[in-house]
């Protein structure tokens, strides 16, 4: 998993450096700004929390702390809703080839793909409590407000259905950022179910108090 994702984020990295196209850009600003758009994606957030996650796997299965909870879970259900909005939203405005459309599967494809079934088969669980739902809001409601506070400054935004400009002011946008985070927070109860209903893994793991 760490490799795969490393891989993937590595080649997404070159591709920006050289100069390649993302998501919907036709020109190519200067390297800077190709760099900070670049970090300001979802995608390669939540695809850094899995390398993040897969590499302290690596070193202890066992892997506990409060921090490590909220880590984990936002890596998860990140990476899962990574996956299923561009699949439904965001994939048929693509028109990729070679390099680019291998990091593009690679980063929302085959690593959500590979880390929510490593998350079912190994674990580390259970690991979900209530206050780490409520604490994993955190990051996409801070993401949130920090793209919509660059595109305000720069006119950039990373998706189409957070584009201010394009949907015709802050109310469409806003309605589809509390959709996405309603879904996140579905999705992260979900996961909490999941966690405490499925064996413990890997071996003895402390219970859930949810």
């Amino acid at each position: 998993m760490f490799v795969v994702v490393l891989g993937a984020l590595l080649l997404q990295l070159v591709l920006v450096i050289d100069g390649a196209s993302v998501l919907d850009e036709t020109a190519t600003p200067p390297l800077g700004t190709r760099l900070l758009r670049l970090v300001s994606y979802f995608t390669i957030q939540a695809n850094v929390l899995v390398a993040v996650v897969a590499a302290g796997l690596i070193r202890d299965p066992h892997r506990e702390g409060a921090v490590w909870r909220v880590v984990r879970l936002d890596a998860v259900v990140g990476i899962a809703v990574t996956g299923v909005l561009h699949w439904f939203l965001l994939r048929p405005l693509l028109d990729l080839s070679g390099a680019n459309a291998l990091a593009d599967r690679m980063l929302h494809l085959v690593v959500p793909f590979l880390a929510v079934v490593g998350w079912l088969l190994f674990g580390p669980r259970p690991r979900i409590e209530r206050g780490t739902v409520l604490r994993a809001l955190i990051w996409p409601v801070a993401w949130l407000v920090y793209i919509l506070g660059l595109g305000a400054v720069t006119g950039w935004y990373p998706y189409p259905f957070l584009d201010v400009g394009e949907l015709g002011g802050y109310a469409p946008v806003l309605l589809a950022a509390g959709g996405v985070t309603v879904l996140l927070l579905v999705c992260f109860v979900l996961a909490a179910g999941v966690d405490r209903r499925l064996p413990a893994a890997p071996g003895k793991a402390r219970g859930s108090t949810w």
